[in-house]
């Protein structure tokens, strides 16, 4: 089972970012998947999840800045980050089947 996250970097206040998740060794499809964040000093947190029907959950103030996807046919999972803020640098992980992903480092600064 793996986890490999991709997308990340570093950007401006008020830019975007996708970030992209690649799945392999289950059948990612029956799982919901989830995107967690954690910040220097600060406990790891829900961003958002998805079920495989596609129903999706975001963590507090997220919503309407952050959108969560899911291609089953591919085995990947999306995040597109707008409006960004300098509180949402953080390491970014990709979660499903009770299995981590490594992370990726975003970064908002001016």
């Amino acid at each position: 089972v793996q986890l490999q996250a991709s997308g990340g970097g570093l950007v401006q206040p008020g830019g975007s970012l996708r970030l992209s998740c690649a799945a392999s060794g289950f059948i990612f499809k029956i799982y919901t998947m989830g995107w967690y964040r954690q910040a220097p000093g600060k406990q790891r947190e829900l961003v958002a999840t998805i079920t495989p029907q596609g129903s999706t959950d975001y963590g507090d103030s997220l919503t309407g800045r952050f959108t969560i996807s899911r291609d089953n046919d591919k085995n990947t999972l999306a995040l597109q980050m707008n409006s960004l803020k300098p509180d949402d640098t953080a390491v970014y992980y990709c979660h499903g089947r009770g299995v981590w992903g490594k992370g990726t480092q975003v970064t908002v600064s001016s």
